[in-house]
């Protein structure tokens, strides 16, 4: 089942230059480990409903070990500091859904649980 590693980034209004040294060097921690960007913050987006002040970055793995053993790894380790000297926001690996998810299974799932 496929997961990924989703970063919700606070812009900052001038990157330094480690922030460009992240960015030159994260694909190659990505590659051992099938990682690969799906959104780098996302600079063309509508704000359909809420507010959104941040910069978006999904990265999409095989699994979830995948994603953690990369997270984890000595290569990414590395780089993390170059990153949030600079700028904050919330990171967190999450477990994708299978290609046959069905979402009106899932409701019902809660909805008879929650009757109990």
């Amino acid at each position: 089942m496929p997961a990924y590693a989703i970063g919700n980034l606070r812009p900052v209004a001038v990157l330094d230059d480690e922030v460009f040294t992240y960015m030159e060097r994260i694909q190659a921690t990505l590659d051992p480990f099938g990682g690969r960007f799906f959104v780098h913050g996302a600079p063309a987006m509508e704000v359909r409903e809420g507010e959104w002040n941040t910069a978006l970055v999904i990265i999409g793995f095989p699994s979830l070990d995948h994603a953690r053993d990369w997270y984890d790894s000595e290569a990414y380790q590395r780089l993390i500091p170059l990153r949030t000297r600079h700028m904050t926001g919330d990171v967190l690996l999450i477990d994708g859904v299978a290609p046959d998810y069905d979402v009106s299974a899932t409701a019902a799932m809660l909805r008879a649980a929650q009757a109990v």
